[in-house]
């Protein structure tokens, strides 16, 4: 995979002639799957083993890596990070920002996507509205492309997941009054950039997205023309050689797009999947609006969960199921937990069937229930939290076990035992915001002295646009068809970073993708660290803040030669890099700077430590970086270090003066100290001229940080 080559032949025949090479020109053809040769030159086809070694010998093939598979990642949020409906807004320029949208397609009549009051099409606009069967544009949603390798049949980009009506209206949906989930969190939906345009990729179906598809589909975004991309997909953390997101969004980024991804939803730590420095990476968190569900117990007690429910059962409770009651087949303690196979239909016919497991909601729906109390806790770490309500197609509560128990305690102590689950509320999250227990952490296995994610944005319990053919539980056999749903994850968040990005290029139409990945991370809002124990590796720079990105004050811009000098840092050779990323990359023999000096807002350093010890590590790390001066001509702007009983930060100089606007301002930052075995050192460098605050996140930490 590289850049365009100029050659008299088209791609396409290009390409079958180097695996008429390699499986001769009988077979050629049918094993070429797909050219791409809009924005970067490469291919993808079917091959066997030994024609995998044979094409990976050829003298311009540069990496050759299997096709991979990506999953999806899925009124109030807006509000919540402070950026209101009637906020400060610059509509013309924001009417001809241009949002590249690849995921399981859109469903066009929502009203999230009407176009009145759209004027036309953007003359910059060079893409098509190529969507298929029972398809059509609009002046909102300008292009439509669909991808099917994966499912060939589905000859449309209409969406009939739900996930990309989902994802497109959080980032561009024009607002919708009354919207809500059978009067769930009603209110008022809308996306972060409503007079934008949207351009749809669908390369998703059901629960997979085929790389060769994905790829395709930045190939032509890029030269369609957008000017952001959102990717809510991800899978397990690849090399960069290997991502084909990494790889795409490498040349998006040369051609002046940005691409924002979703972190994932590992919940772990280390379990981050966007990781190229190019890429804008989101974590997920909380708003101040939650979603709970309470459940009657005939005794009296009512007891609080987390679901969304919008099955009614009138104030009629029902008889509790649980153990040996709803099995001949398992035995007890298997029928507690509601194994596979172990219910009984005729025995929870009528009935609340209490399990202590999460994962076995489907057996209690496939037995014909009414509904089901579990226990949310029983699948987690000790360490990990469900904090977030889903939407399940039966009535259903999850209970935090102390409160799980409760219930189990009622049900034991009662002859006759009766429940009532409720329909679901909105409520106050006075926690918020907190980075979701879901929430793919950092360190990165891949890079680890760069931090990601990047940035965290709402992403649990967001209500919007949904695919009335999708099932709002994603069980096929739920037939209730609705408008808008209720959905968590990082797919969720990561719309919301793309329409504040569209915000902010609405009022800085001339800065590099970088710069406005810049301006949203030092303008990020610091989350709480005694929420969340591993801190910047969950949140990264913080929660975004629109508003005041667009008058950053400095910028960490990073340029093509940027990231080629950190590809070389990485250890790529300069064939490599010259053939997959850019046409002209040279490593120099010796390194002049290290993988942490790529100009980036944040600062980390992974310490390396003897193999087997436990114990502290004494450090000193130097960072270099560039600032912008992106605000008044003349200004100051003083350094300020965070400090800390355990290390200490110096910056030279500690005083930046600028003459001029876009005038460039270099500095060194050296953090010393002691950190222990497993820890992680948290601090920032705020830059201040008394009017802006830019704050980068330090991040030192040890190499067995991995291992405790």
């Amino acid at each position: 995979m590289g850049n365009l080559v100029a050659t008299n032949r088209s791609a396409e025949a290009y390409h079958t002639k180097m695996l008429e090479e390699v499986v001769g020109s009988r077979f050629a053809a049918q094993s070429l799957v797909r050219s791409y040769k809009r924005s970067f030159n490469g291919f993808a086809a079917y091959l066997t083993p030994q024609e995998h070694e044979k094409l990976a010998g050829h003298e311009e093939v540069v990496s050759i890596f299997p096709s991979t598979t990506y999953k999806l990642q899925t009124t109030r949020s807006w509000d919540f990070i402070g950026f209101p409906e009637n906020v400060t807004r610059n509509p013309t320029i924001e009417s001809d920002t241009i949002i590249g949208v690849i995921d399981s397609g859109i469903w066009p009549e929502s009203q999230s996507f009407t176009d009145k009051g759209f004027g036309p099409v953007p003359k910059k606009w060079k893409g098509v509205c190529s969507g298929g069967t029972n398809f059509t544009c609009n002046n909102k949603i300008i292009g439509a492309r669909y991808y099917n390798t994966m499912s060939p049949n589905d000859t449309t980009a209409r969406d009939n997941v739900g996930h990309g009506s989902h994802t497109s209206s959080i980032a561009a949906g024009v607002p919708v009054r009354g919207a809500s989930f059978y009067g769930i969190a009603e209110g008022t939906a809308r996306g972060g950039a409503p007079s934008a345009r949207i351009a749809v990729y669908k390369v998703c179906h059901k629960d997979s997205c085929g790389a060769v598809d994905l790829l395709a589909a930045l190939d032509d975004a890029i030269a369609d023309g957008v000017d952001i991309i959102t990717i809510s997909l991800g899978g397990d953390p690849l090399e960069l050689k290997s991502d084909v997101i990494a790889i795409g969004s490498f040349h998006a980024a040369q051609h002046g797009v940005l691409v924002v991804q979703s972190a994932g939803n590992g919940a772990a730590k280390a379990t981050v999947a966007s990781v190229a420095p190019w890429i804008f990476s989101v974590g997920a968190s909380s708003t101040d609006r939650g979603i709970i569900t309470r459940v009657a117990l005939g005794n009296g007690s009512v007891l609080t969960g987390k679901s969304v429910n919008s099955f009614d059962f009138k104030g009629k409770s029902f008889p509790l199921a649980y153990g040996k009651d709803i099995t001949i087949k398992c035995n007890e303690s298997s029928a507690m937990d509601c194994a596979p196979d172990c219910i009984v239909p005729r025995l929870v016919k009528g009935k609340i069937v209490l399990c202590r497991m999460y994962d076995f909601t489907s057996e209690v729906y496939n037995a014909g229930a009414l509904g089901i109390i579990f226990n949310e806790e029983s699948f987690l770490p000790d360490n990990e939290v469900d904090d977030d309500s889903d939407v399940a197609p039966i009535a259903a509560i999850g209970l935090k076990r102390k409160d799980f128990n409760v219930v189990e305690g009622y049900f034991n102590s009662t002859k006759s035992s009766e429940v009532n689950i409720l329909t679901s509320e909105s409520t106050k999250n006075l926690d918020a915001p907190r980075v979701a227990g879901f929430s793919s952490k950092g360190p990165s296995t891949i890079i680890p002295d760069i931090l990601k994610p990047d940035i965290t944005a709402p992403g649990m319990e967001i209500l919007a646009a949904y695919s009335p053919l999708a099932s709002p539980s994603e069980y096929d056999s739920d037939h209730r068809s609705v408008n808008y749903n209720v959905i968590s994850g990082t797919s969720m968040s990561c719309p919301h970073v793309a329409g504040a990005a569209a915000y902010v290029k609405s009022f800085r139409p001339n800065w590099s993708p970088s710069a406005i990945k810049s301006a949203l991370m030092t303008t990020a809002r610091k989350l709480d660290p005694t929420k969340d124990q591993y801190a910047e590796f969950a949140y990264g720079a913080g929660q975004i803040d629109p508003v005041k990105a667009v008058d950053a004050g400095l910028v960490y811009e990073t340029s093509t030669q940027d990231y080629i000098t950190f590809l070389c840092n990485l250890g790529y050779d300069s064939a490599t890099i010259k053939n997959m990323f850019k046409a002209n990359a040279t490593c120099p023999a010796k390194p002049a700077t290290t993988i942490k000096d790529l100009n980036y807002p944040s600062m980390t350093s992974q310490i390396k430590t003897a193999k087997g010890s436990k114990s502290a590590v004494t450090f000193s790390e130097k960072f270099t970086r560039t600032v912008t001066n992106v605000g008044a001509g003349k200004s100051t702007y003083k350094a300020k270090a965070s400090a800390g009983p355990g290390y200490n930060i110096s910056v030279t100089p500690s005083v930046l003066t600028f003459a001029a606007t876009n005038e460039k301002k270099t500095f060194e930052v050296v953090v010393s100290g002691k950190i222990d075995y497993g820890e992680m050192l948290s601090a920032s460098l705020e830059w201040s001229d008394g009017v802006h605050l830019v704050r980068s996140p330090i991040v030192v930490f040890p190499d067995n940080f991995f291992d405790s």
